[in-house]
Formats: structure tokens, C-alpha cells, sequence
């Protein structure tokens, strides 16, 4: 009888440790990660990261105009994916600081993508800040390592134009749109 359960429950290891490691889902966004990206990746290796999409570098002289190095990731399709932000602007041996999540194909484990709304990034995550600025509320979700703006055109009046009052989460209106998805890794 011993005998027969240990051939069984070598039989299911054997099967276990046969079966294929889980692939990364190159949507998925997770600390310290967005797809096959990761917070340790520099930037000279994204062309093998994203081997099938388009990358554009955006010009150094796009620093007068208030710029920084971005990086743009297109699909061979043409629709633009992310936008990256190095560390260090000059050295190709930096790695990510701010990832702009512009396709809404990213999301997290609990379905928050860029189309999502104030509701469901207050139903999944703890809503650690509030920046009242001239033109947005700017959400900080520390444990996701992300922040989001949404227009204050979605805010109450009296928020339009004052950047001096404190915005409170019941100040913002569940159906109030993410404008920008924003990663930001140390």
C-alpha cells in the first residue's frame, strides 16, 4: 500500500516538474514590472524586449523644449504602447524610472488599465496621496508604484480653478476617467 502511494506521488511530481514554466503575460503589470519589462532592465537591452514592436528615441534637442529622453514603444501596427523615461537621460546603461502606460491592453491582476475609472483604482488599491494641480488630481498608489491624473474638468466646480484646496477621494466622482497612467520605479 506504501508503495503504491509513493509511486502515485512520484508520478505527480514527475508530472509537475515536466509542465512548462508559466509565461509571462506581456500585459501584465505587477510591481516592479509592465509585461516583459522590469525595473532592473537598462535601456540598451529594450531593443531585445521588444524585438517585434517599434522603438523611437526622442531627440536631444527636445530638451528645450522641456523634454527629457523618452522612449517610444509602438507596435509594428503603428499604435503606441508605453512611454518610457530613463533614469539618467545620457547613459544607454540606465534603466527605467517612469513608464506612461498609454495602451489599455497593461493591466494589473485586478483589471486596472488606462481606460479605467476613479473607481476602480479606489475598489483595488489604497489611494496613499491627492495633488490638487492646475489642470489635474494627481492619485498616488504607492503599493503599485504608480500614480494617475484625471482632468479636473470631472472634478467639482469648485476645484477647476484653485490649486490651493485639498482634494479629498470623496471629491472625486467614481466615474471619473484615468487621463494618464503613470509607472514610477526607484
Amino acid at each position: 500500500m506504501k508503495s503504491r502511494i509513493f509511486q502515485t506521488a512520484l508520478a505527480l511530481v514527475l508530472i509537475l516538474s515536466c509542465q512548462k514554466e508559466k509565461k509571462q503575460n506581456p500585459f501584465e503589470i505587477s510591481i516592479n514590472r509592465i509585461g516583459l519589462l522590469t525595473n532592473e532592465i537598462p535601456i540598451n537591452k529594450l531593443d531585445s524586449i521588444f524585438a517585434n514592436d517599434s522603438i523611437a528615441k526622442s531627440s536631444p534637442d527636445n530638451k528645450l523644449l522641456g523634454t527629457t529622453n523618452e522612449i517610444e514603444i509602438y507596435e509594428k501596427g503603428g499604435a503606441k504602447l508605453l512611454v518610457l523615461e530613463p533614469k539618467k537621460d545620457t547613459d544607454v546603461s540606465s534603466t527605467i524610472g517612469n513608464i506612461q502606460v498609454i495602451d489599455p491592453r497593461y493591466k494589473t491582476a485586478s483589471g486596472l488599465s488606462s481606460n479605467s475609472t476613479f473607481k476602480d483604482i479606489k475598489e483595488q488599491y489604497n489611494v496613499s496621496k491627492i495633488n490638487n494641480t492646475l489642470s489635474t488630481a494627481v492619485i498616488f498608489v504607492d503599493s503599485l508604484q504608480a500614480y494617475f491624473t484625471i482632468d479636473k474638468k470631472e472634478l467639482p466646480e469648485k476645484f477647476k480653478f484653485n490649486t490651493d484646496s485639498k482634494i479629498e477621494i470623496s471629491d472625486i466622482p467614481d466615474t471619473a476617467r484615468i487621463k494618464h497612467f503613470w509607472l514610477q520605479w526607484e
